[in-house]
């Protein structure tokens, strides 16, 4: 299976995970394992990498990749979101750093063979994890056209939402939409003709990031991963997020404030009364963004944020 290896924003991500000998690190989305193997070079000899993804493929491409350094490598076939259940089934405390690429495999579209792609005539699935049971073909094909609009406008911020729901309801009355192909076919139809061709993007773009989003409950799992987040960092260990879209960024950024001015006292109160206690602190305020040599490089990149925190 042909992984791809580039990794977005390499160079700010070694800079700023702050890695040393010797560290617990933590990479929750394997994917290519680009990120993977610069940490665990800077992490040796006797340093320890938690590599987790839950597309099985991913895991399989890390073994081979991280082959050499196995010694100081533990595998797992889950979501992040489970880190908590990892660390504590391994005894491990805390880690020194985590990192968490949001970003969406190149493999996943090109080989995957699940429908990713709206460039591909795929089976519509949409799972990274196959042992899920929702697929995207399921909600296309039997969720009530509101419902549909919901998923569509929320997670997608698709303006034209109502219009390409009420098209898929009609055109599933008489056969059901089984392929990727198909149902972009079915979206650039339902999109008035002027807004198709003065997009960026292709016009099946934003329903496809919707519907992905929605079988692998994207937004949720980060959400229930940035709460708990300070709890599984030691002392000085520091989290690094790379999202992709503003819905992915936004959860992250509130959180992180959360953590570092969480006070609900009164602004014009002289001291803090409530209690808080600053858990997080950013190590600098604005995100990162790649450098336009590399999205020249990797066009994949061009829409990535980099937030970096460091535990109180």
């Amino acid at each position: 299976m042909g992984f791809e290896h580039t990794s977005v924003m390499p160079q700010e991500v070694h800079e700023h995970q702050n890695l040393k000998p010797g560290y617990i690190s933590v990479d929750c989305t394997l994917g290519g394992a680009g990120h993977a193997l610069a940490t665990i070079r800077s992490i040796l000899p006797n340093g320890l990498l938690i590599g987790i993804d839950q597309d099985l493929d991913a895991i399989s491409h890390a073994k081979k990749i991280l082959h050499p350094f196995k010694d100081n490598l533990r595998l797992f076939h889950n979501n992040f979101s489970d880190l908590p259940k990892i660390l504590k089934s391994n005894k491990i405390k805390g880690v020194n750093s985590i990192l968490l690429d949001l970003g969406f495999s190149l493999n996943q579209l090109k080989n995957g063979n699940r429908g990713f792609s709206f460039n591909k005539n795929e089976p519509l699935d949409m799972r990274m994890d196959i042992r899920n049971d929702l697929t995207a073909f399921e909600i296309i094909n039997s969720f009530q056209e509101d419902e549909l609009v919901n998923i569509f406008f929320k997670f997608g911020e698709e303006k034209f939402s109502r219009r390409i729901a009420r098209r898929i309801v009609e055109i599933r009355k008489d056969t059901p939409i089984h392929t990727s192909s198909k149902l972009a076919q079915i979206v650039t139809k339902a999109i008035p003709a002027k807004f198709v061709y003065g997009r960026r993007i292709h016009p099946a773009t934003r329903i496809f990031q919707a519907l992905r989003i929605a079988v692998n409950k994207e937004l949720e799992c980060l959400g229930t991963f940035m709460e708990i987040v300070p709890s599984l960092l030691l002392k000085g260990g520091r989290l690094c997020v790379i999202s992709f879209h503003s819905l992915e960024d936004r959860i992250v950024k509130q959180a992180l404030r959360k953590f570092e001015d969480g006070c609900n006292c009164p602004k014009d109160l002289p001291i803090c009364l409530c209690g808080f206690v600053p858990q997080m602190k950013s190590v600098f305020r604005k995100p990162l963004i790649p450098t336009k040599e590399e999205i020249e490089f990797n066009p994949m990149a061009r829409s990535s944020k980099l937030r970096v925190a460091q535990k109180i």
